[in-house]
């Protein structure tokens, strides 16, 4: 069973592609954060490839048109009408701290709500409860690849080997039903090739998580 406290715990996000010479050093990043304390406990990583560079020589084998729409729809709600990689997204907004070595900030003391997975024999069982006025609450379940590696033969990172972790390897959305005050779901879960798990809740429609989740799956 994952667990969250009931403090907020930030989802980040990593928009990348193998086709993209700039992304190594952001994926490099990520992958130091294997090693943070905050990894799990404040923070839950999330590197989605996305698909608008795969016509450039080299097809990123962990790409999905979905990613790509995920940013372009924050991209929308954020005003602009361009994407870009790499591209990080804190809890929902534009962060551009990493490209001037900049901190995380730290969620500090604010309350998110306690999010639980269970994951069992190709099932996911979500709980969340702590978000009092809230009517309807969306789930979004990524299962994720550790420690992969790419010989990228083509495109603008030909000849390099590209190491990867914390890749989404699905994106799962679902609505989650109300019970006595608390939101639950279960969802089908079989990824074999899943070595760790994100987790975060929304409000009904909307892209800001309020509470996330993650770890590695045994």
């Amino acid at each position: 069973m994952l667990q969250s406290g009931p403090q907020r715990v930030s989802l980040l996000e990593l928009y990348t592609s193998e086709g993209c010479s700039s992304c190594p050093p952001a994926e490099a990043w990520l992958e130091r954060l294997k090693s943070s304390p905050r990894l799990w406990n404040t923070l839950v990583p999330v590197a989605f490839h996305v698909d608008y560079w795969d016509d450039l020589g080299w097809k990123d084998r962990f790409a999905k048109p979905e990613y790509t729409s995920r940013q372009r729809a924050y991209s929308l709600v954020w005003g602009s009408s361009s994407v870009y990689t790499p591209g990080f997204v804190l809890d929902g907004q534009e962060w551009k701290g990493w490209f001037s070595g900049n901190p995380l900030p730290d969620p500090g003391e604010q309350i998110g709500g306690r999010l639980g997975l269970k994951i069992s024999v190709n099932r996911a069982s979500i709980e969340y409860s702590g978000a009092p006025g809230l009517k309807e609450v969306d789930a979004y379940l990524v299962p994720l690849e550790m420690n992969i590696g790419s010989e990228v033969l083509a495109g603008e990172n030909r000849g390099r080997h590209l190491a990867h972790s914390f890749v989404a390897l699905a994106l799962v959305s679902q609505r989650l039903s109300h019970h006595n005050g608390n939101f639950e779901i279960e969802l089908p879960f079989d990824y074999p090739g899943a070595k760790a798990v994100a987790v975060w809740v929304t409000p009904a429609g909307s892209a800001q998580p309020i509470q996330a989740a993650g770890g590695y799956l045994k």
